[in-house]
């Protein structure tokens, strides 16, 4: 992978911002004509730097507004426990993020639900289900003071 300039990075600053600027945009933007935004487009998604293009959700009015992060730590750690814990957790549509931590637990989990009857539903039915978790702990977000997709840029 080459080195980003500063036009490259003014780019990938601009679609964080807004994923449906259209070249023409984004070359006015950046000052440089529609081709050369196009090529640029084009080697930053296949050198990986743009993963995806995705549309963000409003989770409240899709009745997902209530959000828990769930510590879980497993009843030990090996190679065929983490593998297969993490094909479980790959196929339940409520957790929208997984990771794996350092500390007290072994992964995080950020899960959406409807409601705390739901949630606690989930805990029995989904997550208790599981033989090789040994215990969780769920925090429940209250408010959102902050929160971003978004990877700091430095531009220059």
């Amino acid at each position: 992978m080459e080195r980003l300039d500063s036009t490259d990075l003014k780019i990938l600053k601009l679609l964080q911002e807004n994923g449906r600027l259209t070249n023409k945009e984004l070359a006015s933007k950046v000052h440089l004509s529609i081709t050369p935004v196009y090529e640029r487009l084009r080697r930053l998604e296949n050198e990986g730097y743009i993963k995806k293009y995705v549309a963000l959700l409003d989770a409240d009015k899709l009745n997902r507004g209530f959000v828990v992060l769930c510590n879980v730590k497993l009843t030990k750690i090996n190679k065929d426990l983490a593998a297969e814990f993490t094909q479980c957790v790959l196929n339940i549509p409520e957790v929208t993020e997984c990771y794996n931590i350092s500390g007290s637990y072994d992964y995080l989990l950020r899960i959406h639900a409807p409601d705390m009857k739901y949630y606690q539903e989930f805990i029995i039915n989904v997550l208790g289900s599981m033989s090789n978790i040994d215990s969780i702990e769920s925090v429940f977000i209250m408010s959102v003071i902050k929160q971003s997709s978004s990877i700091p840029i430095d531009v220059e």
